[in-house]
C-alpha cells in the first residue's frame, strides 16, 4: 500500500511519537557496536579465538552492513519501509540471542554476520519513514536532528552500559540489552509507523545486488587490510574487484534506466551536487568522530589509568553536545544556508582535533574533554543539516535509496576513521617506541605492535626494564596521538573547503542562469 497524504502537512502528536519509536534501533544498534571493543578482552578469554577470528569478529559486521545498505534502502521503497523496517528488528533481537550465548568463536563470527545483515535493514528504513511521517521542511528539519541524536546517545551510553555489566555478569550480557526494546518495538512498530513504499517498483535486479555487495564490502575490507598489514597483494586485489564491481554497478545501473527498466539504485542521484558535498560531510564527521573515539580510549585507558567506565565518563560531554548541537542545527537551518552551516560544523571538530596535538602539554583530561566537546558540536551542526539535504535533495519515492547513501557515507567514514588515523597512529608508535634490550624478541615484536601490547608485556616485567619499557611506549603513543591529530584536522578542513566551494560555486551558477537580482528599493528588507 502507498501513503496517502495528509490533509495538513504539519505533523501531529501519532507522528512525533512514531519518531520515538524510530529513535530506538538507532540507539541500539550505536550502542553495539561501541560495546563489543569493551567486550573484546572477556570474549578472548571465554571462547579462545585466534587472532583471524578475532579479526574477523571485529570486522565481519561493518563488512556485511556497508554491503547491504544500498540494496535494503532500495527493497524499503519496494516492498514496504515498515515491513523492512519489523522484518530487520525482528532479526536483529532473535541473532543477539544467539550471540550473547555462543559456545566458540567461529558461532560468535557468524551471528555477527548476521546482525550486519539485519541491521541493514534498520538504518535506512528509520531515515526514509522520516521523510513520509514529516512533510513540512522545518519540522523533518528537526526530527533528523532528534533521529541523529540516537548515535551520540548510542555511543555515549555504550562505554557506561557495557562497563556496568562487564564488571557484574558475563560478557553475552552486552548483547542481550538489545532483546527487551526489540520487542517493544514489534509491539509499537505496526501501531505508530504508516507503510509507505514506491507505487510501481520495477522488477527486482539480483545482479545489482551481487555487484553493489562486491563494490562495497571487498572496498572495506582493503581498508581494513592496509591499515593492518600494510599494502599486500590480498589487499590490492580486494580493491581491484571493488572498484571493476563499482564501474559495472554504474554502467547496469545506466543501462537498465536506459532501456525503462528500474535500477537497483538510481545513480543520478549523485548528480545532486547538494547530495554529493552531504555525502561527503557525513562520511567525514563519522571518520571524526570513530578516529577520535580510537585514540582518546585508548589514551585514557591505557596512558591515564583510567577504567573503561571512567573513561566513558570523560567522554560523555562530548556526546551531549553532540545532541544539543544537532537540536539547535535544526534552527539554525531556517536562518543560514547549507553552504555555511556544514563547513562552520567541519571547522569546529578541526579545532578539537587541533586540541589534541597538545595532549603532552597540558592537562589532558581537561583538553580531552575539550576537544571532545568541540569535536561532537561540529558532528551535531554538520550531521543533522545533510541528513536534511540528502533527504530534501532526492525525489519522495526515492527516499530509502537516498537514505542508504546516507547510511553508506556513515559507514565508509567509520571504516576510514579508525583505518587512516589508526594506521598513522601505529606508523609512528612503532617507529618511536624503544624496548629495551633484555626484552625477549617475542616481547618485544609485542611490545612494538600496539601500547596495549607493550602494557601487557611490563606487567610480566619486573624492575627497571619494565618501567623503561612502559615510559617509552605510553610516550610515543602520546607523540603518535599528536600526528595522528594533526592528520585529522587537515581532512576536516581540507573537506570544509571542498563543501563550501561545491555550494558556493553551485548557487553562482544557479543565479547566472537566473540573471542578475533585480535592484531592491531602498528601505526593503534582503531575500533571504
Amino acid at each position: 500500500m502507498t501513503v496517502v497524504a495528509p490533509r495538513s502537512a504539519r505533523a501531529g502528536r501519532r507522528e512525533w511519537c512514531a519518531l520515538a519509536v524510530l529513535l530506538l534501533p538507532t540507539l541500539l544498534v550505536t550502542i553495539d557496536n561501541t560495546v563489543l571493543g569493551f567486550a573484546l578482552p572477556a570474549i578472548s578469554a571465554a571462547l579462545s579465538p585466534s587472532a583471524a577470528q578475532l579479526l574477523w569478529l571485529v570486522d565481519v559486521y561493518p563488512l556485511v552492513l556497508a554491503g547491504l545498505l544500498v540494496t535494503m534502502g532500495t527493497l524499503g521503497d519496494r516492498v514496504g519501509r515498515r515491513r523492512t523496517l519489523v522484518v530487520g528488528v525482528a532479526g536483529f533481537g532473535a541473532v543477539s540471542l544467539v550471540v550473547a550465548f555462543a559456545t566458540d568463536a567461529a558461532h560468535l563470527v557468524a551471528a555477527r554476520a548476521l546482525l550486519g545483515f539485519f541491521g541493514a535493514m534498520l538504518m535506512p528504513t528509520t531515515l526514509a519513514l522520516l521523510r513520509t511521517l514529516f512533510r513540512d521542511r522545518a519540522q523533518r528539519r528537526f526530527a533528523v536532528a532528534v533521529w541523529a541524536t540516537g548515535f551520540a546517545a548510542g555511543s555515549a551510553l555504550g562505554p557506561i552500559v557495557g562497563g556496568l555489566l562487564l564488571e557484574h555478569f558475563w560478557w553475552g550480557s552486552v548483547f542481550l540489552v538489545n532483546v527487551p526494546v526489540m520487542m517493544v518495538l514489534l509491539v509499537l512498530a505496526p501501531a505508530l509507523l504508516p507503510e509507505s513504499r514506491r507505487p510501481r517498483p520495477g522488477r527486482f535486479d539480483p545482479l545489482g545486488v551481487l555487484l553493489s555487495l562486491l563494490a562495497m564490502a571487498p572496498a572495506v575490507l582493503a581498508v581494513k587490510s592496509v591499515a593492518h598489514d600494510g599494502v599486500t597483494p590480498a589487499a590490492a586485489l580486494a580493491l581491484l574487484v571493488a572498484v571493476a564491481a563499482g564501474v559495472l554497478f554504474v554502467r547496469r545501473a545506466e543501462a537498465r534506466r536506459a532501456a525503462g527498466e528500474e535500477p537497483l539504485l538510481d545513480v543520478t542521484l549523485f548528480t545532486s551536487p547538494v547530495l554529493r558535498l552531504s555525502a561527503l560531510a557525513n562520511a567525514t564527521t563519522m571518520f571524526a568522530l570513530t578516529g577520535l573515539l580510537f585514540f582518546s580510549a585508548q589514551f585514557l585507558v591505557l596512558v591515564l589509568g583510567l577504567t573503561p567506565m571512567d573513561a566513558g565518563f570523560v567522554l560523555l560531554p562530548g556526546f551531549v553536545v553532540t545532541m544539543l548541537a544537532g537540536l539547535a542545527a535544526a534552527r539554525l537551518g531556517r536562518r543560514f544556508p547549507l553552504r555555511a552551516l556544514v563547513p562552520a560544523g567541519l571547522l569546529l571538530a578541526a579545532s578539537g582535533y587541533l586540541l589534541c596535538t597538545l595532549l603532552d602539554a597540558g592537562p589532558a583530561i581537561a583538553l580531552l574533554v575539550a576537544a571532545n566537546v568541540l569535536v561532537g558540536a561540529g558532528i551535531g551542526l554538520s550531521e543533522t543539516i545533510t541528513n536534511d539535504a540528502i533527504l530534501a535533495a532526492a525525489p519522495t519515492d526515492r527516499a530509502g535509496a537516498a537514505s542508504a547513501v546516507s547510511e553508506t557515507a556513515y559507514e565508509i567514514g567509520a571504516v576510514l576513521g579508525t583505518a587512516v588515523l589508526g594506521s598513522v597512529l601505529s606508523a609512528v608508535y612503532r617507529g618511536a617506541v624503544q624496548v629495551p634490550s633484555s626484552v625477549g624478541p617475542a616481547y618485544a615484536t609485542t611490545a612494538r605492535e600496539t601500547l596495549g601490547g607493550a602494557v601487557g608485556v611490563a606487567q610480566r616485567l619486573t624492575g627497571t626494564p619494565a618501567a623503561e619499557l612502559l615510559s617509552s611506549a605510553t610516550a610515543a603513543f602520546s607523540g603518535a596521538v599528536g600526528v595522528a591529530a594533526l592528520t585529522g584536522t587537515a581532512v576536516l578542513v581540507l573537506v570544509a573547503l571542498t563543501v563550501f566551494t561545491g555550494l558556493t560555486r553551485r548557487r553562482w551558477r544557479r543565479r547566472g542562469r537566473r540573471g542578475p537580482r533585480p535592484p531592491r528599493p531602498c528601505g526593503a528588507r534582503p531575500i533571504p
